[in-house]
């Protein structure tokens, strides 16, 4: 009858011996010849007839192996189960295994050895007494302007004056890369964009003015573009931002077409198309209007920019101790390919993270009995298929959104995925009902400045 036994040999790392006897593997290898010798195809002996002592000669070493080793695998799993280990990975096998003293002609009784590496208990860091902000940006009426100005050409009807006017004329150009005197580049550049005359910096924006479909001017985009802009266009262009010389290449920029955005008044139909499911009858109630859906979309990103802390605070503030040796061992053998010391001593710090990332989420799921129930995922993909297409809510009843539905739901990626992602929600829903954050109030500029420094100083 078979035997487990288990010693602790370092932190959280324990030794488990699985002690096997003739009886516990025995039946089943015999079972499993008997098997082999009624499917053999052997030249000179009928399917099924072929002698017992054959089969064994030919088979028995290998089946023998095999079933030893399933054997062994069946007791270690079921110790495991009953004991509740709970562990990381898998087993690995000690090297003073070695199934080469598995022997058809002398079965006997086995030993096999295995190291395990045991999950650690551990509290959360304190979240209630974190020191946490919520930057709540300032909405100004500049921002609302620029809001609906876009929303005015977004929604405004595209007209093709001869000439180009002003800096709010939309140009289709075609970029060719020439030399400094305008000479196209063999085997250069050549690409169409749209560009509206107010994205080329102050001094370029005039060369526009009184031009015609066919004319053109020679620039760098070094020289023809603030930065932001400036790295927008080289993207377009396929260069990358970082190469400072491809700022400074000559492109000849000719025009393709010339056209003017009409815009809309500030009148109920134009209310009315931006948010069809409000009833707004003055430009006073459309800029509240506007107002609320800035500050939602910068709350959100407040929001974003807390959980950001809160994964830091919980990453860096709670105390896990870890199988290293284990971990390390496992990470060098238990991938498709192996690994040497120093690829596992590089990786092991991101490693560690993540897995104690997955630890900390797992508490909090287990702690809190959070869960992600189908309805949820359905709900996820109908609110995706909205957002794709552009839809509201009230369409989500049609069939063939349905039909969208449940084909996604047999989609085990996207489920899987989709489970996640609402379950990692759940898990900063929780966090942010632990916290006590300051609110701050902030300008839009100094928001994204914050955010690129946190960005900068995590990577």
């Amino acid at each position: 009858m078979a035997t487990v036994t288990r010693e602790n040999i370092g932190l959280l790392t324990d030794k488990i011996v699985v002690n096997i006897s003739k009886g516990d593997y025995l039946p089943s290898f015999e079972k499993a010849l008997k098997q082999y010798g009624k499917q053999a195809n052997i030249p000179g002996f009928r399917k099924g007839m072929v002698p017992a002592g054959l089969i064994k000669k030919m088979y028995g070493s290998s089946v023998l192996t095999d079933e030893v080793l399933r054997t062994v695998e069946k007791e270690l799993t079921t110790y495991m189960s009953n004991e509740k280990l709970e562990i990381f990975a898998q087993p690995l096998p000690l090297p003073e295994n070695d199934a080469r003293q598995i022997d058809v002609a002398n079965p006997s009784d086995y030993s096999f050895a295995f190291e395990v590496g045991l999950k650690p208990a551990f509290n959360l860091a304190d979240l209630g007494s974190a020191a946490l902000t919520f930057h709540k940006v300032q909405v100004t009426p500049e921002m609302i302007d620029e809001e609906i100005d876009r929303q005015q050409t977004r929604n405004g009807k595209m007209t093709e004056p001869q000439e180009v006017a002003n800096d709010e004329n939309v140009l289709n150009l075609h970029f060719t890369e020439t030399n400094a005197a305008g000479e196209a580049v063999p085997g250069g550049i050549e690409k169409d964009n749209s560009l509206l005359v107010k994205y080329f910096d102050e001094s370029t924006r005039p060369k526009w003015i009184g031009l015609k479909k066919g004319d053109s001017i020679l620039l760098q985009p070094s020289q023809a573009f603030e930065e932001k802009e400036g790295e927008w266009v080289l993207g377009d262009l396929g260069l990358p931002k970082e190469d400072v010389a491809a700022a400074d290449k000559y492109f000849r920029a000719e025009i393709t077409k010339v056209g003017l955005v009409e815009k809309p008044g500030l009148d109920e139909a134009f209310f009315k198309t931006v948010y069809p499911a409000k009833e707004i009858a003055t430009l006073d109630a459309f800029r509240d209007a506007v107002k609320d859906e800035i500050q939602a979309q910068w709350d959100n990103q407040s929001r974003n920019q807390l959980q950001h802390s809160l994964y830091h605070l919980l990453l860096e503030h709670t105390k896990i101790e870890f199988p290293e040796d284990f971990l390390k061992r496992w990470m060098q053998t238990g991938g498709e390919k192996h690994k040497s010391s120093a690829e596992v001593d590089q990786e092991f710090p991101a490693f560690a993270d993540q897995l104690k990332w997955t630890l900390i989420v797992d508490k909090i799921v287990g702690d809190n009995g959070i869960e992600v129930s189908q309805d949820e995922i359905r709900a996820f993909a109908r609110q995706q298929l909205f957002g794709y297409m552009g839809m509201q809510a009230g369409s989500e009843e049609q069939p063939w959104i349905a039909d969208y539905v449940q084909r996604m739901m047999q989609d085990r990626k996207f489920v899987e995925d989709t489970a996640h992602r609402i379950r990692t929600e759940k898990v900063f829903s929780w966090a942010g009902t632990q916290i006590h954050p300051t609110e701050i109030p902030i300008g839009r500029d100094e928001f994204r400045h914050l955010v690129e420094e946190h960005q900068h100083h995590h990577h």
